[in-house]
């Protein structure tokens, strides 16, 4: 009797507590700050778990209601009551990951670790709710009768395809397995991406005879010596990490090819032995995978992933990467042969290796076309740059970029917030965080704070998009300068924050880039289009000091070398796509042992010694950690697209052709998933997409 009385006071305390801390729990208030930004400054670590814990209490209840609704199931009562629920949890779960990926730290992965089979446990909890299921089912069979809205419909379409795939018709003695898989692969995906964040922050080299660097830009050297100040043990030497700023003008100026190996080795083989390693967790990751995608009765993980994209079997993949993959081969194999060549007439008695690729790629360059990257650099300052995206952004969809240095920040430096506007109205809010810092992922992508749909009283709630990239930090002498493959990624994720911030769709589960992955790639690769456009390069490279626009010069010898090195590009991102369909496409349980298996798959595709796929097993983050699993060729896929909507525009004659632009913000930036993407892409471009403009532009003809 007293234990329980015990208990019981306990309970009232945690209550009282719990109200107390509720009113103290920025994500349990209504937010004032302005468009409704999170109020970053006033969130801390304690707050996220109890908001996700509400979050999933508060959407369980809106759930069962729906189910016990005594009414019989209509697409309000039902369908529409589902979209809009789950508010405290999105608002949480929206906040927290963008924020875990771009400022990490361990008390975000001890978060992480508590939470990831919490919302895997709900997640299933949903999908396998047989009375939800069925009042979704009753409305479905009904859909030719209901006279429903296209948008309505696609809602109804997508929730049934959602529940049967997520499980909704696996048998109830299978239930409890393919839980427990969900939850393990959800851990496994966050373990996965520590890891790799982890072994990229550990591994730093360390060069102290700065004669050894010789052939080094100017502002490299800079960023590394500016790294090397930073750290009392380092101090006055020239420090090198595994960050694309860092690690690649190294690997493509250094003449010390025993740098470059170091460099190289450490890069291309992170994760594969000690305590960060990754070998276990894809060996479990991967069968995990297959099991699920058995109980769908799928013989592959890709044939069921690949059912809700637009390639919809492996064997369409399959042949667009052969499609690709020969030519791509081929070439790499001519650009081998001319390096060597290069190598044996300096007397260089060794053989190319992939630590000497991009060196000496860079030195036939310069040679072949008298192009410097340091001095195309000059014209590529970061401000130049982005002022770039925003001009083309105006030009093409009529919108502007404020910035707004009031708005909340959830990082003191390195990040701007702009109001995005069309016709004098704020339609969304940008952030962008340019540099590498130890907390953030590698790469660059884009992700968002709040998504854009319309209330049930059909207000307009705006997009928050957060673009995040990984540029070298400005120096004291020189601001931060852009290598044009950096060009290209600051508009390729521009691109996907056009997705997002111009969206027009009535429901948030069907807006902006929540389209299949095959889709989701086309907003962001047709911008790097604009990037290297010869009108469009006058209008935003001008160099640092002088303002001087780009030299016609100049321009000519970059569009000289549109196709140059394109072997080794699509080689290496071509052995990544099938790398990830040969892991999913595997039939039977399978012990993946590696190298070995990642060794056997590219010998089985014919990849040349000299050259490793883009992202090697123990690091690719895409397949393990992102989603992008069964899905890397996408980014082929995508290519095939936007080279073929570019076309749409050089057809007019003016790459900045309004009535286009109208029609391409119209049917791809503003619908979203609210159609077929290949019923979306037609209304656009008027026809189907064919491969030739892509292998033209890559010099693949």
């Amino acid at each position: 009797m007293k234990k329980i009385l015990f208990v019981m006071c306990i309970a009232a305390a945690m209550i009282v507590g719990c109200c107390k801390k509720d009113s103290q729990n920025p994500f349990f208030q209504t937010w004032t700050t302005p468009y409704g930004i999170p109020p970053f400054d006033e969130i801390k670590y304690e707050h996220y778990l109890p908001a996700f814990e509400k979050g999933i209490a508060q959407q369980k209840a809106e759930i069962e209601a729906i189910c016990n609704n005594p009414e019989e199931p209509t697409f309000a009562n039902t369908c529409e009551a589902l979209e809009y629920s789950g508010e405290l949890l999105y608002k949480v779960t929206m906040v927290f990951f963008p924020l875990k990926y771009a400022c990490n730290s361990p008390e975000m992965e001890e978060i992480a670790e508590k939470v990831a089979p919490m919302l895997s446990a709900h997640s299933d909890d949903i999908s396998l709710n047989a009375a939800l299921f069925e009042r979704i089912k009753i409305v479905y069979e009904k859909r030719n009768e209901l006279n429903l809205e296209p948008v309505e419909r696609r809602l109804l379409e997508e929730q049934y395809k959602g529940f049967v795939r997520g499980g909704a018709n696996i048998s109830e003695e299978k239930q409890p397995r393919f839980r427990e898989i969900n939850e393990k692969l959800s851990l496994l995906s966050l373990k996965f991406a520590s890891n790799v964040l982890k072994a990229s922050n550990d591994y730093k080299l360390v060069v102290e005879d700065e004669t050894r660097l010789e052939g080094m830009p100017a502002n490299a050297l800079a960023a590394a010596l500016d790294l090397g100040n930073r750290d009392e043990a380092t101090k006055g030497k020239h420090v090198f990490t595994i960050q694309l700023p860092s690690y690649e003008p190294l690997l493509q100026f250094c003449k010390d090819r025993e740098l470059r190996r170091e460099m190289w080795t450490a890069y291309a083989t992170r994760c594969l032995t000690g305590e960060f390693s990754n070998v276990e967790i894809i060996d479990e990751m991967v069968n995990l995978r297959l099991e699920r995608a058995h109980m769908f009765d799928c013989n592959t993980h890709a044939a069921f992933v690949l059912e809700n994209t637009m390639a919809k079997t492996p064997e369409a993949v399959e042949n667009l990467l052969t499609q690709m993959w020969t030519p791509s081969l081929r070439k790499a194999k001519e650009e081998a042969a001319e390096y060597q060549k290069m190598i044996d007439a300096e007397g260089g008695d060794f053989k190319l290796q992939p630590y000497d690729w991009r060196f000496y790629t860079e030195k036939l360059r310069k040679e072949k076309y008298d192009i410097d990257e340091q001095e195309l650099g000059a014209y590529l300052s970061l401000e130049s740059v982005k002022n770039g995206a925003f001009e083309v952004s105006e030009r093409l969809f009529g919108i502007t970029f404020h910035l707004n240095p009031n708005l909340p920040k959830y990082y003191k430096d390195d990040n701007e917030v702009f109001e995005v506007k069309r016709n004098g109205e704020v339609i969304a809010i940008l952030y962008m965080d340019y540099f590498p810092r130890e907390s953030k992922g590698s790469g660059a992508w884009m992700t968002s704070f709040r998504e854009q749909w319309y209330t049930q009283e059909g207000k307009n709630v705006i997009p928050i998009v957060k673009l995040v990239m990984n540029n070298a930090k400005p120096t004291a002498e020189l601001p931060a300068l852009l290598s044009f493959d950096q060009v290209e990624t600051f508009f390729h994720e521009f691109g996907h924050g056009l997705h997002g911030m111009l969206a027009n769709v009535k429901y948030r589960s069907l807006s902006g880039t929540n389209v299949s992955r095959d889709f989701v790639e086309l907003p962001s690769q047709i911008m790097e289009h604009w990037a290297s456009d010869p009108q469009v390069l006058k209008m935003y490279a001008k160099h640092w000091q002088t303002g001087e626009v780009i030299p016609d010069e100049l321009i000519a010898k970059l569009e000289a070398t549109a196709t140059y090195g394109q072997g080794f590009i699509n080689t290496e991102l071509l052995a990544s796509s099938f790398l990830d369909m040969i892991y999913h496409t595997i039939t039977k349980p399978t012990k993946i042992a590696l190298p070995e298996f990642e060794v056997n798959a590219m010998k089985q595709i014919g990849l040349i010694s000299e050259i490793i796929p883009r992202h090697r097993s123990t690091y690719f983050t895409h397949i393990f950690t992102n989603s992008y699993d069964a899905g890397y060729y996408s980014y082929t896929w995508a290519a095939v697209l936007d080279s073929d909507a570019f076309e749409a525009f050089k057809e007019k004659g003016d790459v900045f052709d309004k009535e286009t632009a109208d029609l391409f913000r119209t049917f791809i930036l503003e619908k979203g998933n609210t159609q077929d993407p290949m019923e979306l892409y037609i209304q656009f471009r008027g026809k189907k997409p064919v491969i030739e403009p892509l292998l033209r532009n890559r010099g693949l003809l």
